[in-house]
């Protein structure tokens, strides 16, 4: 459901012409209100050439095995969510490497999926009992003949594919950019 009220002061929410599109905007504040959207994070943790892998005990995707990962919190990082996440979900500690790769899904709610490459630290897998119900390090013969969820089915090739590099933080960028994290391309 579209907002009909302004998040911030309470107005009633008007339809206003902003760059070029009908928009709900608030007649009291400068509040727009520019479409419902979220953001999820996903890891690719490798540990002696094995895939983590977790299955799923609730829907979405109940029953398949996917890769690690949930949704960002308003205040959080990627690098900590993805971080949180794997830990949650698996027991696993990993240390971001870089992104490898971003799904954008355009929909009733726009969700942009930002994937990591990890490195392995400690931990054995142990599911949650919550949102996983196993988990594990799979070979990708293994994973050939698991019931693997299809996004993952490409995110499986994407972990396997050495030749790639991804985008890296910048930990020392040339500019300011407080409170923003900023990435590139990682050079070979």
């Amino acid at each position: 459901m579209a907002a009909q009220f302004c998040e911030r002061c309470g107005t009633k929410l008007q339809e206003r012409l902003i760059s070029d599109k009908e928009r709900k905007a608030c007649p009291a504040c400068d509040f727009v209100y520019w479409g419902d959207y979220s953001i999820g994070v996903g890891a690719l943790v490798m540990r002696d050439d094995r895939l983590l892998l977790v299955r799923r005990s609730e829907d979405p995707g109940k029953g398949l095995w996917t890769n690690p990962g949930g949704y960002c919190e308003q205040t959080e990082p990627l690098e900590q969510t993805v971080v949180r996440e794997v830990k949650e979900e698996t027991g696993v500690t990993a240390r971001v490497r870089h992104i490898v790769a971003l799904r954008d899904r355009a929909h009733v709610i726009h969700n942009l999926y930002v994937v990591f490459a990890m490195d392995y630290v400690d931990g054995e897998p142990t599911p949650d009992l919550v949102e996983v119900d196993q988990a594990g390090f799979f070979t990708r013969a293994e994973i050939a003949h698991m019931n693997v969820a299809g996004l993952t089915r490409w995110l499986v090739e994407v972990a396997y594919d050495k030749s790639q590099g991804g985008l890296a933080a910048d930990r020392s960028p040339h500019v300011t950019a407080e409170g923003n994290s900023l990435f590139r391309v990682v050079k070979h």
